[in-house]
């Protein structure tokens, strides 16, 4: 039920579970396993939605701008984790899309399953 909506109650246990360090080792190596593919459609998700044009270049150009070494590290920090975020949520809207398609395939592989007994 990717689609639906979800109590606080539902999220935080669902987060819990996949803060095990079993079951996150066992996404790690599932993904990674299909990092390739994954990153080529969170890059096309994100220049498609103008996320890295020229706000990136604005931020870049105005993180180094700082004469103060100190207060560019800050700005390059603070862009950088920015940025993280953005990726994250953008991945997380990605990985939605990923589990709403294999949801979508699981019932005509039990059909298909299914007739085949």
């Amino acid at each position: 039920m990717v689609d639906g909506a979800y109590t606080e109650a539902e999220l935080e246990a669902a987060i819990a579970a996949i803060a095990d360090p079993q079951r996150l080792r066992e996404a790690q190596d599932l993904v990674a396993r299909q990092a390739p593919a994954l990153a080529r459609v969170l890059a096309t998700a994100l220049e498609e939605g103008g996320w890295f044009e020229s706000a990136h270049g604005q931020a870049v150009r105005e993180a180094t701008a700082y004469d103060d070494v100190g207060e560019r590290v800050r700005a390059v920090r603070t862009m950088l984790a920015e940025e993280t975020r953005l990726g994250m949520l953008v991945g997380v809207a990605v990985g939605f899309e990923l589990a709403r398609e294999l949801a979508a395939v699981a019932p005509t592989q039990e059909r298909q399953s299914t007739e085949e007994d």
